[in-house]
């Protein structure tokens, strides 16, 4: 069950994006669930604006291991995933199209077993003597630039976030102060009628002491669409995608996307080799102007064991 909308808290400018939210809650008989809550409040001229997001979600799922050779060569071992992520930042324009600001976040993951004690050691071992829970706090800084016409569904513009983000060893159980930054990069043409092309380029890293759920991963909802979430991860990620959107017959659309992406320790140990491909096609309904719900099959490419790694998405709004 999901419900969104647009809505704008300065009536009188009607050039600047207008502020969004979405409310959401999946369940499904194999026992997960997620409730949500997400948006951005821009007020009077863009002069600041207030993100926030909160969710919680219990999920079965599988965990290969960290880095590249686990998620190629390793089974999966199953356990249930129970997650509380809470954060939000402010921003202040200080030139046109040009923000900085502040943000917090809490993120608290704790993995069950459901009595399968066989389960729970092998996932222990498999991380290396790290913890199945972990909960930390994050402050982090922000400067962006941003020149899109619509934030849940953009046409057109130019948008550069860089976040530097530090969780102190007293604000969670962790048992190190951590850090870690973030860059995205994303671009918008229209190009023919009813015709948009997206691109979206990627990059976190993470410090050494950094715990397994904190790492930087693809797959999902948007960044290499057809990967189980999580699968592949590790302390530094990149991904780089191309998309084309087309309208086809009032708010019926479409989409095909290509990209690739890498999970790696660090700089020493990046390995063209490693680098994952992505590729997919989607269906999009535009239930309200600059708002979509999206469903998308993605493929990725194939695991040591010769199997293709692939998935469907249902969303709202584009990947990015």
């Amino acid at each position: 069950v999901m419900a969104a909308g647009l809505y704008r808290l300065d009536k009188h400018n009607r050039t600047i994006p207008a502020s969004d939210f979405s409310v959401y809650a999946t369940a499904s008989l194999t026992g997960y669930y997620r409730v949500g809550v997400k948006g951005c409040n821009i007020f009077k001229n863009d002069n600041q604006r207030i993100i926030y997001n909160a969710e919680f979600y219990s999920q079965p799922t599988m965990f290969w291991g960290v880095g590249y050779d686990s998620a190629m060569s390793n089974d999966a071992i199953k356990y249930t995933a129970s997650r509380c992520i809470v954060e939000g930042k402010f921003l202040q324009k200080v030139i046109e199209d040009f923000y900085v600001g502040i943000g917090a976040d809490f993120n608290y993951h704790f993995g069950r077993f459901g009595g399968k004690e066989s389960s729970q050691e092998a996932l222990v071992e498999r991380l290396g003597g790290e913890r199945v829970g972990y909960n930390a706090t994050g402050i982090s800084l922000f400067v962006e630039f941003d020149t899109r016409d619509a934030i849940s569904n953009p046409q057109r513009g130019v948008y550069i976030g860089v976040q530097a983000k530090v969780r102190p060893k007293g604000m969670g159980n962790v048992g190190y102060t951590l850090w870690s930054g973030r860059l995205v990069f994303d671009y918008y043409q229209r190009l023919w009628q009813g015709a948009i092309l997206a691109l979206d380029l990627r990059g976190e890293v993470n410090s050494k002491h950094t715990p397994w759920v904190y790492n930087a991963s693809i797959g999902g909802l948007s960044a290499m669409r057809g990967y189980y979430a999580g699968r592949f991860n590790d302390l530094c990620a990149v991904t780089l995608q191309a998309e084309l959107r087309q309208k086809i017959y009032k708010g019926i659309g479409a989409v095909a996307w290509g990209g690739a992406g890498n999970v790696f320790r660090n700089f020493r140990t990046f390995a063209w080799r490693e680098t994952l491909p992505t590729y997919g096609v989607g269906l999009r309904y535009e239930v309200k102007k600059s708002m979509n719900i999206r469903l998308d099959y993605g493929f990725g490419g194939k695991d040591s064991h010769g199997k293709l790694i692939h998935g469907a998405v249902f969303s709202f709004n584009e990947a990015f």
